[in-house]
């Protein structure tokens, strides 16, 4: 009869109950996530979902996660599909409730009208954004192919031009606010402290600061989107560069060599389209909760003030509590334990940061907590320049108003489940 169990739980056979252990007999464990198992313990009895797929959950945390598609008998009079939580297509001003009932009773359901499974406990997203079987949605090969060139170009010389243009930009936008009185970081500052490193980091001239904006922030689409006029605005600047290259980022582009010749223009156009992305919305809006969670914990502030080496820390944790996107979608290329191929995955990064079986007290911004976990880091030219303008954005503040404070008033409270960041951010200077 063991070998009817699934491994995970045959090996904790020994902690179940026999009532838990018939239960679980009926479930078919489906392929390995990481980080957790589908074990009960007897106190916790396996849960209809709203598709009659459901993760056990496990006391203590093992090496396997096991997404399981568990039989429910049905009773006399029992509807044919249970009852599952709302939608997240309903849970737009306030995702925190619906995120809690995920996580402690559904936490892998297929929610139909948003058309998606959904994975809201931290151990499980994590797994899944590792998970080579879920793949990026929309995945465009020459897209992550020009990801992965940015960032290996942005190291050494060209690191260290980005990193300067985000220190001065900074500064610049930081000292424009000190003779005010008051202001609004988020318009006046968080908005266009990505935009403007990227102009000077490439080397673009000012004057085109807004237009090179308005692509930051709408995007340039391999087919269309902005990509044929960003090719045409390059065109003479790349030729410039090729035949006399400067100490800028498209200097570095300009000049870098591939299977022994330089790069093409339209790679080039495709690196700078790939940066201007990174220099969009979601990296002003993860700035403008980071400065928000600051200034709504004064003391923490102070505390950063005179000890700038813990800003990296205190950044980390406001991508725990707040990550600009609180969505990411992943396509399943083969079946996922009860995920069949071909399914979009939500991994809720908004539910999973607020874990609380990852973090103690999750709901509370602690900018030196020892492990805030590196869910909603990255690791490509999008989070390495949202990372800079934080941590150099902060410095920039902090330098130019020493008395920066938020202004009195109701903070914004956000009404979109996608943009949870403030869209004002006033502040006395």
């Amino acid at each position: 009869m063991a070998g009817d169990l699934p491994h995970a739980v045959r090996h904790e056979r020994g902690r179940l109950t026999r009532t838990a252990v018939r239960e679980l007999r009926s479930a078919r464990c489906g392929g390995r996530l990481g980080a957790a198992a589908c074990a009960q313990d007897a106190d916790d009895r396996p849960r209809a979902s709203w598709t009659r797929a459901a993760q056990l959950r496990p006391r203590e945390r093992t090496a396997v996660l096991c997404l399981t598609d568990v039989t429910v008998p049905r009773t006399a009079g029992a509807p044919t599909r249970p009852s599952g939580p709302p939608s997240l297509r309903t849970a737009v001003r306030d995702p925190y409730p619906l995120y809690r009932t995920l996580r402690t009773h559904h936490p892998l359901v297929y929610d139909e009208p948003f058309g998606a499974w959904l994975l809201s406990r931290y151990d499980d997203v994590r797994a899944a954004l590792a998970d080579s079987r879920l793949v990026a949605v929309p995945e465009h090969p020459a897209a992550l192919e020009e990801g992965r060139l940015l960032e290996r170009a942005l190291r050494g010389p060209a690191l260290a031009a980005l990193t300067a243009a985000v220190e001065r930009s900074a500064h610049v936008l930081a000292r424009r606010l000190a003779a005010r009185q008051d202001a609004d970081l988020v318009a006046e500052f968080c908005d266009w402290l990505p935009t403007a490193t990227a102009v000077a980091a490439l080397g673009l001239p000012y004057e085109e600061t807004a237009r090179v904006h308005r692509w930051c922030r709408t995007g340039l689409g391999r087919s269309g989107g902005g990509r044929p006029e960003l090719g045409a605005f390059l065109r003479p600047l790349t030729a410039r560069r090729r035949a006399h290259p400067g100490g800028d980022l498209l200097s570095v582009l300009c000049t870098a060599r591939s299977d022994g010749g330089p790069l093409p223009d339209d790679t080039v156009t495709g690196l700078v389209g790939t940066l201007l992305g990174a220099a969009g919305e979601s990296t002003a809006r993860a700035l403008a909760s980071f400065l928000a969670n600051l200034l709504d914990h004064p003391r923490q502030l102070d505390v950063l003030r005179a000890r700038p080496d813990l800003v990296p820390g205190a950044w980390a944790e406001s991508l725990r509590r707040d990550p600009p996107l609180h969505i990411v979608l992943r396509r399943a290329v083969a079946p996922v334990g009860a995920i069949p191929a071909g399914a979009t995955v939500a991994c809720l990064l908004g539910a999973a940061g607020r874990d609380p079986e990852r973090f103690t007290d999750p709901d509370r911004y602690d900018a030196f907590r020892t492990d805030p976990g590196p869910l909603a880091h990255g690791t490509g030219p999008d989070a390495l320049l949202a990372r800079l303008t934080a941590e150099h954005g902060l410095r920039a503040l902090l330098t130019a108003l020493p008395g920066l404070r938020r202004a009195p008033g109701a903070p914004h409270v956000p009404d979109d489940l996608v943009r949870r960041s403030p869209r004002t951010l006033r502040v006395h200077t």
